[in-house]
C-alpha cells in the first residue's frame, strides 16, 4: 500500500460494478446483464473512483474490464442518463460530460495495464472504455459501435476523437466516429482496433492468462512503459528521446534490474517484485 495517502481510506464496497482483487490482479465486471451493462451516472462515478484508488491499494498489478453476460457495455443508459439530461442545466451537462472524460482520462493515466476483455456489444461509451485500454481482448461475437453521432450528439465524446486514429489512422477514426456503424471483431482485429480476437470460449481464460502474465512480470517496468507510451503521444522525438534516457537510468536503478542480472548470472528466473 502507498504511503502516501489522506485522510480518507479505500473504499469498501463498490455497488454499480462488482471488483475483485486476486493474486494482483483486479477485475472490474459492469454487473447490469439486463440491460447490456449499460452506464449510469454512478457507474461513471464509481469507475473514476477505483481508477483513483487502484494504484494506491498495494494488491493490484492489472486492471481487468469485462462485462457480464451476452455483452460487454452497451453505453449511457437510455433512461436513466439520456432521459435525464433533457432536463439539465449547461453546467450539469458539462458536469457530466467532464465526469465521463474522466473516466477515459483515468483509464489511461492509471499506471496499472489494463485490458478490455470485449463479448457481444461495446457501443457509444462502452466502445470508448474499451478503447482506452491498454489490451482488447474480444470475442468473435464482440462488435464495436461509436454511435455518438446517431443519437444527434458529437462522434468526438470522452477523448474518443484523441485516442482512436493515434490507433487505426484518422482515415479509419473518422468513418468510425462520423458515420457510426458497427463493426465486427475481425475487421476491428484487420484495423488494428483489437489485439487479439478469440473463440467465444477462449476469451476467459485468455484474458485470465494475460492478466496472470502481467501480474507476475516487472511491473514496475510495464507501469513506466504505459506510462510513456501516453505521455510521449504529444511530444516530439528529441524530447521522447530524453525522457526515455532519463526514465530508463532511473530503472537501472531498481530492485527488478539488479535481480534481473542476479538471475541471469545465477541461470534462473528473475523473482520480480515490481520494486
Amino acid at each position: 500500500m502507498s504511503p502516501f495517502r489522506a485522510s480518507p481510506g479505500f473504499t469498501g464496497e463498490w455497488r454499480h460494478f462488482d471488483l475483485d482483487v486476486t493474486d494482483g490482479v483486479a477485475t472490474v465486471t459492469l454487473s447490469r446483464p439486463d440491460r447490456l451493462n449499460a452506464l449510469t451516472f454512478d457507474t461513471y462515478a464509481d469507475l473514476r473512483d477505483l481508477l483513483a484508488e487502484l494504484p494506491h491499494r498495494g494488491d493490484a498489478r492489472v486492471v481487468v474490464l469485462a462485462g457480464r453476460g451476452r455483452g460487454f457495455c452497451s453505453g449511457g443508459d437510455v433512461e436513466e442518463i439520456i432521459g435525464e439530461l433533457q432536463s439539465m442545466s449547461s453546467a450539469q451537462l458539462l458536469e457530466f460530460t467532464r465526469m465521463t472524460g474522466a473516466v477515459v482520462k483515468a483509464l489511461r493515466e492509471c499506471p496499472l495495464p489494463v485490458i478490455a476483455s470485449v463479448n457481444g456489444i461495446a457501443a457509444g461509451a462502452g466502445s470508448v472504455l474499451a478503447l482506452a485500454a491498454d489490451f482488447r481482448l474480444l470475442a468473435r461475437s464482440a462488435k464495436f459501435a461509436f454511435l455518438f453521432t446517431k443519437v444527434g450528439l458529437a462522434g468526438a465524446d470522452m477523448g474518443s476523437a484523441y485516442l482512436l486514429p493515434r490507433l487505426v489512422g484518422l482515415g479509419r477514426a473518422t468513418e468510425l466516429l462520423m458515420l457510426g456503424d458497427s463493426i465486427g471483431a475481425e475487421q476491428a482485429e484487420r484495423i488494428g482496433l483489437a489485439s487479439r480476437v478469440l473463440d467465444e470460449d477462449e476469451l476467459a481464460g485468455e484474458t485470465a492468462a494475460l492478466a496472470a502474465r502481467l501480474a507476475g512480470g516487472p511491473a514496475l517496468a510495464y507501469s513506466t512503459t504505459k506510462v510513456l507510451l501516453t505521455r510521449e503521444l504529444d511530444m516530439d522525438l528529441g524530447g521522447a528521446i530524453e525522457f526515455e534516457a532519463m526514465t530508463q537510468a532511473l530503472l537501472m536503478t531498481s530492485a527488478d534490474h539488479r535481480e534481473f542480472y542476479r538471475a541471469w548470472s545465477a541461470g534462473r528466473s528473475p523473482e520480480w517484485t515490481g520494486k
